[in-house]
């Protein structure tokens, strides 16, 4: 599950970043995966997640997209939820524009982030105020043992967005923060 668990590894990121921020009791994040995303990406490993998310992650398996919309809907209607991460397979025929112009202004309303993640799909009308493409970039070494792995690093291209011009940046997560930096040629 490389290039497909990109999106997830990085939703979960920005949650913990949103979770840090937070002056008050840290909320839950709600996850949801449809049976085909769990297949490609494979099922939340709580033990593997960072400490303050391995005891806030509500995980919804739903069995089709329609049900995974429902759940997401749903979620993005709690307030007490610090966001909802959302992963669908492919180009489902029932998250057409309509569906997800719902899921935007119920995030909107309720002021819940939503981080819709789609696998091993094509790019296509969607209501998203920003629209990324996100694969795993390499890792700068480590400082002290050049043998570990490094930071969780990605490459993230913003190829639509209201009010901001498309661009390429390398996100990573040094455990504090989440930071951009603009790439390499190299990196690119």
């Amino acid at each position: 599950p490389g290039r497909e668990a990109c999106g997830a590894a990085l939703a979960l990121s920005l949650a913990l970043d949103g979770m840090r921020g937070e002056g008050n009791k840290p909320r839950d994040v709600l996850w949801v995966q449809d049976r085909v995303s769990m297949r490609l990406g494979g099922r939340p490993y709580r033990p593997g997640l960072p400490k303050p998310l391995q005891s806030r992650l509500i995980h919804v398996l739903a069995e089709t997209c329609e049900d995974a919309l429902f759940a997401l809907e749903e979620g993005v209607r709690c307030r007490d939820l610090c966001c909802v991460i959302g992963e669908l397979a492919g180009n489902p025929r029932a998250l057409d524009f309509t569906a997800s112009r719902r899921l935007s202004l119920a995030a909107e309303k309720h002021g819940v982030p939503l981080y819709l993640v789609r696998l091993d799909a094509e790019r296509d009308l969607s209501s998203a105020r920003m629209r990324w493409e996100v694969c795993s970039a390499p890792s700068p070494r480590p400082r002290w043992n050049a043998d570990a792995p490094g930071m969780p690093t990605w490459r993230a291209e913003l190829f639509r967005a209201r009010g901001y011009p498309p661009g390429t940046w390398i996100l990573h997560d040094d455990g504090t923060r989440l930071a951009a930096a603009a790439p390499d040629h190299g990196d690119l």
